[in-house]
């Protein structure tokens, strides 16, 4: 169990309703699949905390564009010191990586153009410039159509600028000049940061934190960067960096998300700020209620998680200390600690499993390039190897139950994943990984007629399509 930071309180010691937060977790639960952790803090105090096990409170979880808002902590500490202001051109940081004649609208790029997402680009260049070898050079080089502060156009490419331009600026990776500023103080440790090719914080994404962490930040924000009397972040900073420095726009017309822009924080409904991240991480901040949210998840609908905070949580928060309630407090206390996202149950034996294990399938030519798969299928655990053109992925799964290891499921480095595998009917097998340090959750489900086996891969959640793989292969050994 990691340090815990907040103190913890009833919810009605905080003027808040248990019976409101219980309805939260049902409604959250069955609206909204796969939420992975929740903590809300009223007054400085935790009242709600629950993790849907194998997520734990000791565990920390990809934050995607959440990490942006640290990435303008990082920005608001150099200012602070003297080392950049946000009226800075960006070519002036980067003129070894200009364009040979760069375009006027280019030229009158400054720092705050990179916190607001207003820099000026007709449309979001972060997939081209992060397929690059050199982002920073990559950046400079696409066209800049409009006028710098005229247009808003969400761009995390310009969130990774400024991750350069502090790494320049300090010499430390953000993650290590936040370190004695900002984690330390606020008691994060083991905290990690994916960096681009030449070794810079991606600064838009990439940071991984627990989830009392990412609430000790929000309380941060929501005391103007004070700590338990100590002032970490400059003052007024908070207040500047979370006011609507510019409209905003949303491609799916989210009402949470067309509320404005600050320096890489999202302004919402009811007077809320947020720093937000894909698929269901979440900072968000309630000022006038003196609250904190946080929450991490692999959900396609993010609107939907805020929809449900406005409908219950907003309106269980009074002003005053509430009677105690303790059936209903001694019940979200239940809920919270018995919250689960189990694997599938499976049949106890199938003929299907006795004619596929320790027998290779071979797949027909397939765009993932997979190759082959056996089973060994043992009394408690099977063991899945898959063969692609890439390498080999062993898998260790439990029969009904987690099996935990570590495996490079994504093509990466090894990661911690928790894996299922089960016939759900007597032809049909079903292998899940769950990647419980990251949104995703990978179900195989595959089909077993005579020699025949057909195989179709699905992630959770993705920036495309949720479909990963369809296979068609015969068992040959």
């Amino acid at each position: 169990m990691p340090h815990r930071r907040l103190v913890r309180s009833t919810p009605e010691e905080q003027g808040v309703s248990s019976r409101a937060l219980l309805a939260f977790v049902d409604d959250v639960e069955s609206a909204v699949p796969e939420l992975h952790s929740l903590m809300v803090v009223r007054h400085g105090c935790v009242v709600a905390e629950g993790w849907w096990a194998p997520y734990a409170a000791d565990l920390p979880h990809e934050l995607y564009s959440l990490s942006k808002s640290f990435t303008s902590a990082a920005v608001g500490l150099a200012r602070a010191e003297g080392l950049l202001a946000l009226e800075d051109l960006v070519l002036a940081h980067f003129p070894e990586h200009a364009p040979v004649e760069p375009d006027e609208n280019l030229a009158r790029m400054t720092l705050r153009h990179l916190l607001t997402m207003t820099t000026g680009h007709d449309d979001d260049p972060s997939d081209r410039v992060f397929a690059q070898h050199d982002w920073v050079r990559a950046f400079l080089a696409e066209p800049v159509e409009h006028e710098p502060g005229s247009h808003f156009v969400y761009n995390t490419a310009a969130t990774y600028l400024l991750s350069a331009i502090v790494q320049k600026v300090t010499g430390l990776r953000v993650l290590d000049y936040l370190g004695p500023r900002l984690l330390e103080p606020l008691g994060i440790t083991g905290a990690t940061w994916e960096q681009c090719p030449l070794g810079i914080d991606t600064g838009g994404f990439g940071l991984s934190l627990r989830t009392e962490d990412v609430a000790c930040f929000g309380q941060l924000c929501l005391g103007d960067g004070l700590w338990q009397g100590r002032q970490l972040l400059p003052i007024g900073w908070v207040a500047e960096a979370t006011r609507a420095q510019t409209l905003s726009t949303h491609s799916a017309g989210d009402p949470d998300w067309v509320q404005g822009y600050g320096y890489q924080f999202w302004r919402g409904r009811h007077g809320t700020y947020r720093g937000d991240g894909a698929f269901g991480q979440f900072c968000l901040v309630l000022p006038e209620l003196d609250a904190v949210v946080a929450i991490t998840a692999g959900v396609a609908s993010m609107q939907g998680v805020l929809d449900r905070v406005w409908t219950h949580v907003l309106p269980a928060m009074q002003k005053v200390a509430l009677a105690p309630d303790d059936a209903a407090c001694d019940a979200l206390g239940s809920r919270l600690a018995d919250l689960r996202l189990d694997p599938p149950v499976g049949l106890d034996a199938v003929d299907a499993a006795a004619r596929i294990s320790g027998r290779t399938v071979t797949f027909e030519p397939n765009p993932g390039e997979i190759r082959s798969a056996r089973l060994d299928i043992g009394p408690e655990s099977t063991r899945v190897r898959v063969v692609a053109e890439r390498g080999t992925l062993v898998l260790e799964a439990g029969h009904g139950r987690w099996e935990f290891g570590r495996s490079a499921v994504r093509g990466e480095g090894p990661e911690a994943v928790a894996v299922s595998a089960v016939w759900t009917a007597p032809d049909t097998h079903v292998l899940t990984v769950r990647l419980y340090e990251t949104p995703f959750v990978v179900t195989v489900t595959s089909v077993v007629d005579g020699d025949q086996v057909r195989a179709a891969a699905v992630v959770n959640v993705s920036f495309g399509p949720t479909e990963i793989a369809s296979l068609v292969g015969t068992v040959t050994g």
